[in-house]
């Protein structure tokens, strides 16, 4: 099964601008992103897409590969799917650039989604792993994700979902982790389709798959690492790094 791994990479962000390009301990967020990706050994290419000069030279000077995409996009999945076109692998995978410490073991299973009798059927697949901080799981800044008996996502949310109306139950809070796997036709469906209403309420682009009808795989994982949303996230990265002692 060939797989590529897209990574996407938007210059600008509104709560965090040029957070690809912030350093982690010396090294910037999209490098990290890059070689944790290619360090997996799971993908025949991993490729930088991204909109900025910036971005592709910082990539290119540390020994990658990125390419600069030709189009405004409203997410990152839009993008890829530009570069997606002209390609020839039986799943992509999209990695956001903000996720510095993507390990091999939940890639690995996200992979698998799509492998044997059951995983013929599978158009899309993506992450998923438990929250238990009541304060994430109210954060709207945790994407939530309700899931069917059979794994594949009901609904994605920033609010808390399920809510808890009944006080007399556990209940199991999952927060979706911005990893995606595609087949081809699906990716590029996905990129055809005018943004849907709840995928613009929520700003939760997988949305946009479930409101078409398309249903999506969550594979359960642990935890990947820090994502980049906010500056402060850079000392949690660090700090992680010197909990795990990596460089």
């Amino acid at each position: 099964m060939k797989a590529i791994a897209l990574i996407p990479a938007r210059l600008q962000a509104t709560r965090f601008p040029k957070k690809l390009l912030a350093k982690i301990n010396g090294v910037s967020v999209i490098v990290r992103t890059y070689r944790s990706a290619l360090n997996t050994g799971l993908f025949d290419e991993v490729i930088v897409v991204s909109d900025s000069d910036e971005i592709i030279e910082e990539i290119v000077n540390n020994g990658g590969k990125a390419v600069k995409s030709q189009h405004e996009y409203e997410s990152g999945t839009d993008r890829i799917a530009e570069v997606a076109a002209n390609m020839d692998a039986d799943i992509f995978v999209n990695v956001q650039g903000d996720e510095p410490f993507v390990q091999k073991q939940p890639l690995e299973l996200l992979l698998n989604l799509f492998r044997g009798e059951d995983g013929k059927n599978v158009q899309v697949g993506s992450l998923v792993q438990e929250l238990k901080d009541p304060a994430l799981i109210a954060d709207p800044n945790y994407v939530k994700v309700a899931l069917a008996l059979n794994n594949d996502a009901i609904f994605f949310s920033r609010s808390v979902v399920p809510y808890p109306r009944n006080k007399d139950i556990s209940i199991t809070y999952y927060e979706h982790i911005g990893v995606y796997a595609f087949r081809k036709n699906a990716l590029l469906s996905f990129t055809n389709w005018e943004m849907t209403p709840l995928e613009n309420a929520e700003k939760v682009e997988c949305l946009r798959f479930l409101e078409h009808g398309v249903p999506m795989k969550m594979a359960i994982t642990n935890y990947m690492g820090v994502e980049i949303d906010m500056p402060e996230d850079i000392q949690k990265a660090e700090l992680l790094m010197k909990e795990k002692g990596w460089e």
